[in-house]
């Protein structure tokens, strides 16, 4: 019976801001955006990933782009499902065959209801067995530490929607912290900024590329600047503005403040002999974030720890889940299981 399962199982990092697939045996296969857009009217889908992720901002009445996760949980469960259905039938051309083992990441910081929305927005897009794993453990075993062995392990997962610094040992979370605060949280900081500063609206699209191409979270030798373009909130009409990278990290000032503060927080709870394993070994900073220029070195000086980025930051919690698909037997252990099976197993 597995054997002829074993081609299908796959691992799906659900994020704020981009859902990954990974099959087993094929690696990561999809990593679109996580928007949906969807006719208002008839209720249909239109569009998911990039094509509707073209269309933030930009949509006419009838039509709605929406990130159907907000900070790393799920605002809208019938989006969400359309989206996984969507994403599976991307990877999985056979429709009718498809009925794959899914797991599926979550944040560490997310309750029992929230959980089950995950997974049952995974049954219903059609996954014959869900499996849970968290974030940051995903994300440590993506990025290649020994999350095993006796020595402690520390992971940041900067994500879109949620920041997840943990200390991993022994297979298990020892001590860890889920914050809200994250990739949005720094879009939506440049947004405020260049309001309060310029006078000027940004898109949430513009803000991102500005955080992409100008944002640093530590003061280096060559500051860049560029020109942005908004909205002029006293004219109304289209302005351009020249900004310098420095004006945009102090636009970041907060939420990257909070962010350092949960690895110390997270330190400050951590049991003193892995406390010592992390002094030598250093931690690790995985997701999306840890693009963000300086980052690094900002952690490194605040905490006096060393940092390093994972390679590939944006797929390690998705090859993380990917290994627990391809080594099930052996990382069984770090899934979050689950009693229930699916409507559609349990009505044959």
């Amino acid at each position: 019976m597995a054997s002829s399962f074993i081609g299908r199982d796959m691992a799906v990092d659900l994020g704020t801001a981009n859902t990954l697939v990974y099959v087993r045996r094929k690696g990561v296969v999809l990593d679109e955006p996580s928007v949906v857009a969807l006719n208002d009217t008839t209720g249909e889908v239109l569009a998911v990933g990039h094509d509707a992720k073209r269309m933030v901002g930009r949509t006419p009445d009838n039509i709605t782009a929406l990130r159907p996760l907000k900070d790393g949980v799920i605002a809208d469960f019938e989006a969400t499902e359309q989206m996984l259905r969507w994403f599976i039938q991307r990877v999985h051309r056979r429709r009718y065959l498809a009925k794959p083992r899914m797991v599926i990441c979550v944040p560490s910081g997310i309750t029992a209801v929230e959980q089950r929305a995950v997974k049952e927005a995974g049954y219903q897009a059609g996954a014959r067995r869900v499996y849970i794993v968290e974030e940051p453990m995903a994300a440590a075993i993506g990025a290649g530490l020994p999350v095993h062995q006796p020595t402690g392990n520390m992971v940041v997962d900067v994500g879109g929607g949620t920041t997840e610094v943990a200390v991993i040992s022994l297979g298990g979370v020892v001590t860890s912290l889920s914050i809200r605060t994250a990739g949005d949280d720094l879009d939506q900081a440049i947004v405020t900024w260049m309001k309060k500063e310029h006078s000027l609206m940004l898109g949430e699209r513009t803000a991102e590329e500005v955080k992409m191409t100008l944002g640093s979270a530590f003061p280096a030798t060559d500051e860049p600047t560029a020109e942005v373009r908004g909205r002029d909130l006293v004219s109304g009409l289209p302005r351009t503005v020249e900004v310098s990278a420095r004006e945009v990290r102090q636009a970041l000032e907060e939420p990257l403040h909070a962010i350092v503060d949960a690895v110390r927080v997270t330190l400050d709870q951590t049991p003193p002999e892995l406390a010592g394993d992390i002094m030598d070994r250093g931690i690790v900073l995985t997701g999306g974030g840890a693009l963000l220029r300086g980052l690094d070195d900002r952690i490194r000086h605040e905490t006096g720890m060393p940092v390093h980025v994972a390679e590939d930051p944006l797929l390690s919690v998705a090859r993380g889940a990917g290994r627990c698909v391809e080594e099930f037997e052996a990382l069984q252990a770090v899934l979050v299981a689950d009693q229930r099976r699916s409507p559609v197993a349990a009505a044959r």
